[in-house]
């Protein structure tokens, strides 16, 4: 009988042994197929954003299936290994939502004979247009080794190449890096990057009709030389022109977006009803405006300038009809930009005109660097209605003020303030924050109602609309210069009567020229970011604005309480898995004891 149960007991334990190993492979196997993972980080660095998810689930943007090439396979250093492997995570993720719209492998670069090899490296290069090789070198069971690495990716949509991705920077065929800090903070800037980086290529690649966005001309307005820094970031998606009306109904026929970036100015009447009739027809709108103009170089040789107002033509009191009022007067802020005043005791000054504006919680500003306007005047939103809502974008910081109409601008206000400077009574009152850009959308009023004569308004050539007939939406920066970049111009080479222009290598949109001509290291500002989020947003495109806006917080190591503290952690990492180890053993002992001897 007892061993009848000893025999019973035995294939009892046999089976269960038996169904723990095919459960393990079951699991396996389904998990071969399926991926998921839970995001318990504050920041949500591990998940896509609500952007990305709505643009891959959408079968819309997928006429073709896309195809992503990784070349990053083989032998490779762990730091490498464990970048390829956040690539194939983020991918796995992008399955989940697009499943086979898009699918990815990864390519050993440097497989096959050398005549292969160069083949294939040539093709990935495609003449510096494609991806750019990195020369690494590291240490591996202490010797020195050295690897061409092709850091990147190949969009294919439709079996056709449609894109490049770079995920680490390249290097010149004689320069190489080493597995240092500065690699492994590359490494890290890239996986937190790289949601962007996909999505963006992605939505170049998948594109089959660009949006037209049109620059107005005719009115002293920024050339293309001064935006093409803006021009060049917007272009993979939007096919851009510089329009100018010409008195023409029909010169804005099948653009969506229209850009007004600093008019000096006036705009005609006729000029004012095609742009009304174009927001009446669910346009976007977006102006860049100066309300008041002086000459810059007169403040550093005087020392003070008068403001001047600028001849907009009514524009601004458009843009009043539709919500937006822009005021003739210069905001001043603490949390500025400095200013060089040579021949000064001080040589930088904080200049409260140079406003790093405050971003709000709206998506266009949400979470990006500073955004620098210099000279801005103060927007308020006027003429509630129900069929528009109005949203502040940029604001002052809560210690700042509004100078009078058309101020007298002196280089010695910021020494009246002293060294701890307030502008306002109560610096801390979230009520002294001032408007420097807003965003209205919805439904407007015409601005010729009312205004033009009835025969005029009943003409069907005229094609007048007196209300919005879809909703619409009108974005001021109270700005002019906002987007412009410095440029150079040179004769073309096949033509001498034609003028090139290419933004200068310095990029003023992206860091503070101020602090870089004093040999420090420039403020970065958020303006391009903001441009393209602003863009995006108008235009109705949210696939990757989200992820421009998300925001992971990035915790570096305390030197100061690894030296104080190492011996201490070092200790119960030691002590505490062998612990547990010992533990269970001693315990796993004790009840085999109990067990047979009650035998």
């Amino acid at each position: 009988m007892a061993e009848t149960s000893k025999s019973i007991k035995k294939i009892y334990n046999w089976v269960l042994l038996l169904i723990v190993v095919l459960l393990v492979v079951i699991v396996n196997i389904i998990g071969s197929f399926m991926y998921a993972r839970i995001d318990m980080t504050e920041d949500s660095r591990y998940s896509l954003s609500e952007g990305t998810i709505s643009f891959i689930e959408n079968k819309e943007h997928f006429k073709n299936r896309v195809l992503i090439k990784i070349y990053l396979e083989g032998n490779l250093p762990a730091e490498v290994k464990r970048f390829r492997n956040a690539i194939e995570d983020k991918l796995k993720e992008f399955k989940l939502y697009a499943g086979d719209r898009i699918e990815y492998e990864f390519i050993d670069p440097n497989q096959g004979n050398q005549a292969d090899q160069d083949y294939l490296h040539e093709i990935l290069y495609n003449k510096a247009k494609g991806i750019i090789p990195m020369n690494l070198v590291y240490m591996k069971d202490g010797s020195q080794n050295q690897l061409l690495l092709w850091p990147g990716a190949v969009i294919e949509y439709g079996g056709v190449t449609k894109d490049y991705v770079q995920l680490l920077p390249g290097t010149s065929a004689k320069d190489f890096l080493t597995l240092d800090a500065n690699f492994n903070n590359q490494i890290q800037n890239s996986i937190n990057n790289l949601e962007y980086m996909l999505v963006s290529s992605i939505r170049r690649a998948t594109l089959e009709e660009k949006p037209r966005i049109a620059f107005l001309q005719g009115h002293g307005e920024l050339t293309y030389g001064e935006t093409q820094r803006v021009r060049n970031l917007i272009d993979p998606y939007y096919t851009i022109e510089d329009i100018t009306l010409n008195d023409s109904l029909a010169a804005l026929d099948g653009v969506k977006g229209l850009i007004i970036a600093r008019p000096r100015g006036p705009l005609s009447d006729k000029d004012k009803y095609i742009i009304d009739q174009f927001v009446m027809d669910g346009g976007r709108l977006m102006c860049f405006i100066d309300k008041l103009t002086f000459p810059a170089d007169s403040l550093a040789l005087n020392g003070m300038v008068h403001t001047t107002r600028t001849n907009l033509g009514g524009l601004e009191r458009m843009l009043f009809d539709y919500g937006i009022k822009v005021n003739d007067n210069y905001l001043i802020d603490v949390r500025c930009a400095p200013k060089m005043v040579p021949m000064a005791k001080q040589s930088l000054i904080p200049w409260f005109f140079h406003i790093a504006a405050t971003q709000t919680e709206h998506p266009i500003s949400r979470n990006i660097d500073p955004v620098m306007l210099r000279y801005v005047s103060e927007l308020q939103f006027v003429g509630e209605s129900p069929d528009r809502r109005a949203t502040p974008i940029l604001t002052t910081s809560t210690n700042s003020a509004a100078t009078g109409m058309a101020p007298l601008i002196s280089l010695l206000m910021p020494m009246n303030y002293g060294k701890n400077p307030v502008l306002t009574p109560n610096p801390e009152d979230e009520a002294n924050k001032k408007c420097l850009a807003g965003l209205m959308e919805g439904k407007f009023d015409s601005h010729f109602k009312n205004r033009i004569v009835e025969s005029f308004a009943n003409n069907p050539d005229s094609h007048y609309k007196s209300k919005s007939t879809q909703e619409g939406k009108v974005m001021v920066v109270a700005n002019g210069d906002f987007i412009r970049n410095y440029y150079d111009s040179m004769p073309s080479p096949r033509n001498p009567n034609i003028m090139q222009y290419r933004a200068i290598q310095f990029n003023n949109l992206r860091y503070d020229e101020t602090m870089a001509q004093a040999g420090m290291q420039p403020i970065i500002y958020g303006n391009q970011e903001f441009f393209q989020n602003m863009v995006d947003y108008m235009m109705g495109d949210n696939s990757v604005l989200d992820i421009r806006s998300k925001h992971i917080d990035i915790h570096p190591i305390d030197t100061e309480k690894v030296k104080t503290d190492a011996g201490y952690y070092k200790v119960i990492n030691l002590l505490i898995p062998s612990g547990t180890i010992i533990l269970l053993a001693l315990a796993l002992f004790y009840l085999r004891k109990r067990r047979y001897a009650r035998s």
